[in-house]
């Protein structure tokens, strides 16, 4: 039997790494990073919440309580550039990571799914 996505990116603690180092490239890229100037949560509890969302949304024992990723994004106006790259930092966590290349285009593959909640609502 293969190993579930949530086994592949490092069950709790790997993925746990891998949301952090996303929300650090994030702040640290300029195409997005004012987003995060005035956002309610710390970064710790963005990381968490992060985190969270990913072990639960690749199968992994968290169950996520947050707001759905509409929700979330309504009324900021994403735009598709800032969508590719938040794409692009995560991409770049998981390389960081050592998360093979097959396993990185699932995670874009599912992300990518979520554009039309996020982009312009």
């Amino acid at each position: 039997m293969s190993e579930s996505l949530y086994e592949r990116l490092g069950r709790s603690e790997g993925i746990t790494q891998i949301a952090s180092d996303a929300v650090d490239n994030h702040l640290a890229n300029p195409i997005i990073a004012t987003r995060y100037e005035n956002a309610t949560a710390n970064v710790e509890e963005l990381k968490n919440a992060a985190a969270t969302f990913f072990i639960a949304g690749t199968g992994g024992p968290d169950v996520y309580k947050g707001r759905n990723m509409a929700e979330a994004h309504k009324g900021m106006n994403i735009n598709a550039t800032e969508f590719m790259a938040v794409l692009d930092d995560i991409l770049t966590a998981l390389s960081a990571n050592n998360i093979d290349q097959r396993t990185q285009e699932e995670v874009l593959f599912v992300l990518y799914s979520m554009r039309g909640e996020i982009i312009g609502v």
